[in-house]
């Protein structure tokens, strides 16, 4: 009997009625269940063939339990090695290598020091930096501030002029941001990606409020539908993620990717619906159970993107 485990922490109704979904098959050989972590010892395979990880990003111990897991043969969905080394803005690089609109995006060093460090720690980094140049690069404002390895919408500031971009960068410490080009967008999608084949575009208003924003009903044309489709699978195949969310806005019959690194993408019922709901909980069951049946013992199961096995050893 093989097991499939998943891991979570304050999700409610997406861990039960994923395990609910595997378990209703009636498989003979393959069984869900809430994962239950017990003593972590190095080198120390655990009791599950396949683990769905909804809380490491928030969690170190888990992360590192995971890839302990991973090292002995468990398929860890998201791969830890690959999401704990991703950010956004290598996101957007990638995205411009594979062919897929992204906004223009500049890296900012943190406002505040990092720890342990002093001007020395700097003395390689320009100063101070070309602002005139930056601006015209994004081409004005508004523009939008956000880290450059984060998500749920903290620390994301949408600034109209220089003395809002002061004061925003003033509140940032020492995160490290990125300055990105607003998209004016006339539609807007959040796209589920499973197992990088199977793709849910939902229709989403990130301008209404949270309970509202999966009732928009954009009108699009069938060639805007399908390179939001092609760009999902695009970038879910480069990065190698399992389980993951991109979000599209379209400006002038132009799809850009606005954010496409989300390790544990929302999966309440109570925010994404009852027909998302449904999809999502059906796909991950059937990746999953996928996964278990193609998991070999004694053997590396973890997915990796195009970007790695691509490169050149």
């Amino acid at each position: 009997m093989k097991k499939i485990g998943i891991l979570y922490g304050q999700e409610n109704s997406f861990p039960k009625a994923f395990v609910d979904r595997v378990n209703s098959y009636g498989l003979s050989d393959i069984r869900a269940e809430p994962l239950i972590v017990e003593e972590v010892i190095q080198g120390r395979a655990v009791d599950y063939a396949v683990i769905i990880d909804r809380i490491s990003q928030d969690v170190e111990f888990y992360r590192s339990y995971l890839k302990n897991a991973a090292l002995m043969g468990t398929a860890i969905l998201n791969n830890p090695f690959w999401w704990s080394a991703d950010e956004k803005f290598f996101n957007n690089c990638l995205a411009t290598q594979i062919g897929v609109h992204v906004p223009k995006t500049v890296l900012l060093p943190s406002k505040q020091r990092p720890d342990d460090t002093n001007e020395n720690s700097f003395r390689n980094l320009k100063y101070p930096w070309d602002w005139d140049t930056i601006l015209q690069y994004l081409g004005g404002f508004p523009l939008y501030m956000k880290p450059y390895s984060g998500g749920g919408w903290k620390s994301v500031y949408k600034v109209h002029n220089l003395d809002e971009l002061w004061a925003a960068y003033d509140e940032t410490g020492q995160l490290v941001m990125m300055l990105q080009e607003a998209i004016d967008f006339s539609s807007y999608f959040r796209c589920y990606c499973l197992a990088q084949k199977y793709v849910h575009i939902m229709h989403y208003e990130p301008r209404n409020p949270h309970h509202l924003r999966y009732k928009a009903n954009h009108q699009v044309s069938p060639e805007e539908w399908e390179q939001v489709y092609q760009g999902v699978l695009a970038l879910n195949k480069a990065l190698g993620y399992d389980f993951n969310t991109v979000e599209f806005a379209i400006r002038d019959g132009i799809p850009y990717a606005i954010d496409f690194c989300n390790p544990a993408p929302d999966a309440e019922l109570s925010s994404v619906g009852e027909a998302n709901f449904e999809w999502v909980v059906e796909h991950a069951a059937k990746m999953s159970i996928e996964r278990a049946r193609n998991q070999k013992s004694g053997q590396q199961n973890l997915t990796w993107g195009s970007f790695i096995k691509n490169a050149v050893c």
